[in-house]
């Protein structure tokens, strides 16, 4: 399969329109792809859409994006059927229950929507957002493989990724927002780490650039990225393709996942199989020398 994921600037939009032709854009600028994976927070785009005023101020930004997420997954949901591709929309916040989420919505040809909320919060969010995190994990099981979503942070926690891989874990997808360059390749870490561990392909997407418009997203350092397992048959560095820093585009990847997942079993190591030895050693001592 061929994977597309974008290093994405954020724009400041004041009419529907122009946000509806910027997606369609950057879409149909990768139709050669089976899936194509946006970034956290791309959705703060249509913040801008009730007024630069709400688009400034951190909860009104907020209620923004989630006045109009609805409408943003009719478009994304007609792209994906239109083009016959699977499409990982930029996530942002929602309301749900009274929270605000960060919610990432996966799209499929048929019409199906994937949900994943994130789980764990950086205190950016938790303390001066006020971003709810939420507790439940799922994998997609689509034509493509099996596909899950860890939403920037949660990347960075192995037991996150190993939950999916026990669902049968094919391809991850970390859609990115850093504000640092220490942001973005803790992340990058996190995303080979994760794709190490679990044996698997994980697509990174991130946001480039600054975005004067909105405080919440003000600051962008990151490259789109697709990783896979340094094994057999795959390149040394794990590296299928990688953007440049803060460089808008797309990046695309031709992805054999039949000659992944068969690392597994074929490879020189089989972490994903003898994860579970670690179980054995549950406690460390602490011991003076």
């Amino acid at each position: 399969m061929k994977i597309a994921t974008a290093s994405y600037p954020l724009d400041h939009f004041q009419e529907w329109q122009g946000y509806a032709d910027k997606i369609t854009h950057w879409v149909e600028q990768a139709i050669s792809a089976d899936l194509i994976v946006f970034p956290e927070y791309g959705a703060m785009e249509l913040a801008g859409l009730n007024g630069a005023v709400n688009a400034a101020d951190l909860i009104a930004a907020a209620g923004s994006v989630s006045d109009w997420i609805d409408r943003a997954d009719a478009l994304h949901a007609d792209l994906a059927q239109t083009t016959g591709r699977h499409i990982l929309a930029g996530s942002g916040p929602v309301r749900d229950g009274g929270d605000f989420v960060n919610r990432a919505r996966l799209f499929s040809p048929d019409g199906q929507v994937g949900i994943q909320d994130k789980v764990i919060m950086t205190p950016y969010e938790r303390k001066v957002w006020g971003i709810t995190p939420r507790n439940a994990l799922s994998v997609f099981d689509t034509h493509l493989g099996r596909i899950g979503v860890l939403i920037c942070y949660d990347s960075e926690f192995p037991d996150l990724a190993r939950h999916m891989v026990e669902a049968g874990l094919d391809i991850l997808l970390v859609p990115s927002c850093t504000d640092t360059p220490q942001g973005y390749w803790r992340v990058r870490t996190a995303v080979q780490a994760r794709a190490l561990e679990a044996q698997c392909v994980v697509v990174q997407s991130s946001t480039v650039g600054p975005t004067k418009w909105c405080d919440a997203v003000d600051q962008n350092f990151g490259m789109a990225g697709v990783f896979v397992p340094p094994d057999v048959g795959m390149p040394e560095d794990g590296i299928i393709a990688i953007g440049q820093m803060n460089q808008p585009s797309w990046v695309f990847a031709d992805v054999d996942l039949e000659k992944v997942n068969a690392i597994r079993t074929e490879g020189h190591v089989r972490v994903r199989a003898h994860w579970p030895e670690q179980e054995r050693c549950r406690q460390a001592t602490l011991r003076k020398l």
